[in-house]
């Protein structure tokens, strides 16, 4: 599968394919307590779409963020997809950057410059791209002009988005829109519920993406489900459906 994205800044466009699956495997041993604790070695397989892995590896990180800063996850997660290219783009693969912050005057950390609105722009780098989500965090928390945010309710993502827009963070007129639109077709809301966790069972089967010519009609003949069932679990409100758009085919 080959993929388009444009981050909101940016007027470059990256293409690339699939990367390959890969495995995690991480064990959790603690043989200094008094009680004895172990664990049994819990293995990771992220899924080879790129959305989807991203979601796997990044979903526990920006509810963890959301439980510190009050910043919705499904929020952060969108952001971080949209701003990163899946986590493919040049500052992501570079510098770990996931949401394009750039130095700014405060900023004393490693550097690396990239053409963005402008030739050569400096743009923060990072050693992980978790230090990118908690930079991302209080990029937000700590500027006046992120302040009118906080008034709305974590599971406000609409708000949230809008006010993001209106505010500056990004110069894209359509940013607001996008954010809204990976929330919902990809299900981020559920992570702002802290209690929901990534789910690592999603098999590739289990999402399709739209091709041309593809109708909700033909998706409910072919993988045997509902045109009703189909439309609530993607959270659709009409059978509408675009080239590109993640949906959800299991029942």
């Amino acid at each position: 599968m080959l993929v388009l994205l444009a981050s909101c800044g940016s007027k470059k466009q990256v293409y690339y394919a699939d990367a390959a699956m890969n495995e995690q495997t991480i064990t959790a041993k603690d043989k200094d307590q008094k009680q004895y604790q172990k664990k049994k070695d819990k293995q990771v397989v992220y899924s080879s779409d790129p959305t989807t892995r991203y979601i796997q590896q990044y979903a526990a990180i920006a509810q963890e963020e959301m439980r510190r800063y009050k910043i919705p996850a499904s929020i952060t997660l969108a952001q971080g997809l949209l701003e990163s290219q899946l986590g493919q783009g040049v500052l992501a693969q570079k510098s770990n950057n996931h949401f394009g912050i750039k130095c700014k005057r405060e900023w004393k950390g490693k550097k690396v410059y990239h053409d963005d609105d402008a030739p050569g722009e400096c743009f923060r780098a990072y050693q992980d791209p978790k230090e990118s989500y908690r930079d991302h965090s209080l990029f937000l928390v700590e500027r006046e002009r992120y302040a009118s945010l906080f008034r709305f309710k974590k599971t406000d993502y609409k708000a949230w988005a809008k006010g993001l827009k209106r505010v500056g963070y990004a110069t894209d007129p359509a940013y607001a829109d996008k954010l809204i639109g990976l929330i919902e077709r990809l299900g981020l809301w559920k992570y702002d519920n802290p209690k929901v966790s990534p789910d690592f069972s999603v098999r590739d089967r289990d999402v399709h993406i739209v091709q041309k010519g593809d109708t909700l009609y033909g998706l409910s003949k072919r993988y045997k489900i509902s045109v009703e069932k189909l439309k609530k679990i993607n959270r659709l409100t009409s059978s509408e459906i675009q080239i590109g758009q993640h949906i959800r085919v299991e029942k």
